[in-house]
């Protein structure tokens, strides 16, 4: 009985026909969606020999012909390789971005120039969001095709993207925050004032569970995106105290539950208007309560390090991010300059 090979390492097949190298090495590559498929990388003699081919590939799959490589082959080596290393919101990002590289797909990846990125990024017709997406994407091909000596100039340093637009977002003032605390007993009002207190953002609060949230020594262990937000500890204002304690003593798989399952966005954002509309501030969104959280913690005069640590930053001094440490009620003191 022939041993099966573990999920993921690749089979060897035998083709049909009259061929000099009859047995196909395959090996499984992910497509843009994330569905799996099996991709010859390898044509040999002999079973024997096809088998040693797919080993050859498991224990090196960074050996690339340098000459023959294309965007779509180093895309997907890279993502096999490196992507799964990145956050699953960045990965999302990127493999997004690569849809609009798609006029490259085929091209061998050393005739890709600076100026067949730049097309990728100045003709993909949408926001600077993306525009940034493309270039951040080309910059991790290039690295990559770096580091396997297939390319010796990295051309994405020279790609340009549009200069960030300014923000149309703003604060809430302390007229609209004094009005929720009136209204505060009323549906989704609360779920509003935990992300004014915490500078959570949307996706970070709304998975949330029960067992991130610590009554014992009230704070948040949450976090997402980067590696500066990912489990960070934000302590919980004790204005916000009892809402909080009232939604982990409900019990429910996450911190915040419609009807028993997790929100998603959509549906929450229309929980978020009817509150909105309350209080006269139609149009604002929940990314401007993380804005308000940061705005007024540095109006307070709080500490830079402890504002970047809350709400998930680096911080851009090297002093501060490499050697400033700060403990939890260093940062506690921080957030309760809240008033």
């Amino acid at each position: 009985m022939s041993r099966r090979n573990p999920n993921g390492y690749g089979c060897v097949t035998k083709l049909k026909g009259n061929r000099s190298r009859p047995w196909c090495v395959r090996v499984t590559i992910y497509d843009l969606n994330g569905d799996a498929k099996q991709t010859p990388i390898g044509y040999a003699e002999t079973e024997e020999k096809a088998n040693i081919l797919l080993a050859e590939y498991n224990n090196n799959p960074w050996e690339i012909d340098r000459e023959k490589v294309t965007l779509m082959s180093l895309y997907h080596r890279w993502w096999d390789i490196k992507a799964q290393k990145l956050a699953p919101g960045l990965r999302a990002c990127l493999r997004s971005a690569f849809k609009h590289c798609s006029k490259l797909y085929g091209m061998k990846y050393r005739s890709i120039k600076a100026y067949h990125m730049q097309d990728c990024v100045d003709n993909c017709g949408l926001s600077y969001s993306m525009q940034n997406n493309i270039k951040n994407l080309w910059g991790h091909l290039d690295r990559f095709a770096f580091e396997c000596d297939i390319v010796d100039k990295m051309y994405s340093q020279l790609v340009t993207t549009a200069p960030v637009p300014e923000t149309t977002r703003t604060p809430f003032t302390d007229k609209q925050i004094d009005a929720l605390w009136k209204i505060k007993d009323e549906p989704w009002v609360n779920i509003v004032l935990i992300y004014i207190y915490t500078g959570f953002r949307l996706q970070e609060l709304l998975g949330m569970r029960p067992d991130q949230v610590n009554l014992d020594e009230w704070y948040f262990q949450a976090g997402s995106k980067t590696a500066s937000g990912k489990n960070r500890i934000v302590p919980i204002h004790d204005r916000i105290k009892p809402l909080v304690k009232e939604l982990v003593d409900k019990g429910e798989p996450y911190l915040i539950c419609f009807n028993g399952t997790r929100f998603n966005q959509a549906t929450y954002y229309r929980r978020w208007d009817e509150v909105m509309k309350k209080i006269n501030a139609e149009g604002k969104t929940p990314h401007e309560a993380r804005h308000t959280f940061e705005t007024n913690l540095d109006n307070a005069k709080g500490n830079r390090k402890c504002i970047d640590m809350l709400m998930g930053h680096k911080s851009k001094d090297v002093g501060n991010r490499v050697y400033n440490h700060k403990t939890i009620e260093q940062l506690r003191e921080t957030v309760m300059l809240l008033k």
